[in-house]
């Protein structure tokens, strides 16, 4: 199994910054993808970006030239840079994790952490 424990969030202006980050824990040499999703009140998760460890680093249109998504690889972390921000992204935000051998990945889910983009 693996864990996620998250870190930041909280309240900004309209065009400021927040960063959020989620460290890994557990069976982390069987991590295979990394990243954030997000859920606003009354819609359905979405993907924010997303390290696919192999392949590349995949963003949410919404958030393309805004949001960077890095990744510390001896602390098993990514962090996600959010620059100018707006309202619309409010939301709940969730670092996943997809993990397991090639024949039964998992998802693992942080418990979400809060942020607000308020004037």
């Amino acid at each position: 199994q693996v864990q996620l424990v998250e870190s930041g969030g909280g309240l900004a202006q309209p065009g400021g910054s927040l960063r959020l980050s989620c460290a890994a824990s557990g069976a982390t040499f069987s991590i295979k993808a990394m990243g954030w999703y997000r859920q606003a009140p009354g819609k359905q998760r979405e993907l924010v970006a997303l390290d696919r460890f192999a392949e590349d680093t995949i963003y949410s249109d919404s958030v393309k030239g805004r949001f960077t998504l890095s990744r510390d690889k001896p602390t098993h972390t990514v962090t996600l840079q959010m620059n100018d921000l707006k309202p619309e992204d409010t939301a709940v935000y969730y670092c996943n994790a997809v993990f397991g051998p090639n024949s039964a990945l998992s998802l693992g889910w942080g418990q979400g952490t809060q942020v607000t983009v308020s004037s």
